[in-house]
């Protein structure tokens, strides 16, 4: 089955409103002959959510956010609700990034309980998993991944799995310039795959999963040539648009 690539940018906490539209009109210009080939998307902070989104209005990129709260509003001071990412324009919501995993006490349980609140809101999660360099050095890379799985999608329904895009991400390797072989990198894949089956059936074979960590131009097209390998999530290369246009080119 061929699924569709799909190249999703992180600006984590970087870029103004300015900045951020500057680098968008860069990015327009740069990736517009690329269309049906790869789905383009962008993770600007939430201060420049709008503005980017109205930024994007006809073009080929869409928008995601970084993050969200599971519940729909509240007391929860200084979060944001995936009701309000899907009014702003977001289609996609990062969850379970491993910085807010490490500096925000994200827990495995309660990034399915995000997840969850980014489909009922009629958005897409990016659900991450990964393992630290001393759990990759033990051995149990397989273990941590499949209990992140696990924790994220085992209530969600094999009808919604469709939506969900999963996106590998070893933590030794993000903002490290390390970067998982392609071998290494579609070892978990194909594990990740087989869990997906395991909860959805047939649908597992429609699940995007990207790879994420240190991904750049010259080592996109080796990575995003392997068979369970359907994207990246990028994070520092996204910054700089010849260094993002090139890793989507890289597939497309």
């Amino acid at each position: 089955m061929t699924r569709r690539c799909f190249i999703a940018g992180n600006w984590k906490m970087n870029k103004t409103v300015s900045e951020g539209l500057a680098l968008v009109r860069e990015l327009r210009g740069a990736l517009s002959m690329v269309r049906d080939r790869v789905e383009i998307a962008v993770a600007p902070p939430f201060s420049a959510l709008h503005p980017v989104a109205k930024a994007l209005e006809d073009s080929n990129l869409v928008l995601a956010a970084q993050n969200c709260h599971f519940e729909e509003s509240g007391a929860f001071t200084g979060e944001v609700s995936a009701p309000m990412l899907k009014e702003v324009g977001c289609q996609y919501v990062i969850v379970g990034h491993s910085e807010r995993r490490q500096f925000f006490g994200d827990t495995n349980e309660g990034v399915g309980r995000k997840a969850q609140a980014v489909l009922k809101a009629g958005m897409s999660p990016i659900v991450c998993v990964g393992e630290t360099l001393a759990e990759r050095e033990g051995g149990k890379t397989l273990d941590v991944v499949s209990a992140q799985v696990k924790a994220a999608l085992g209530s969600i329904p094999a009808g919604q799995g469709e939506r969900v895009v999963l996106a590998y991400e070893p933590v030794w390797a993000i903002g490290t310039g390390k970067t998982a072989t392609s071998r290494q990198a579609q070892e978990v894949h194909a594990h990740v795959r087989g869990l997906l089956k395991e909860l959805w059936g047939t649908t597992a074979q429609k699940v995007r999963i990207q790879y994420g960590g240190s991904v750049k131009p010259d080592n996109a097209a080796e990575l995003l040539s392997q068979p369970d390998i359907d994207g990246a999530l990028v994070g520092g290369a996204s910054l700089k648009a010849a260094d993002f246009a090139g890793i989507v080119k890289a597939k497309a």
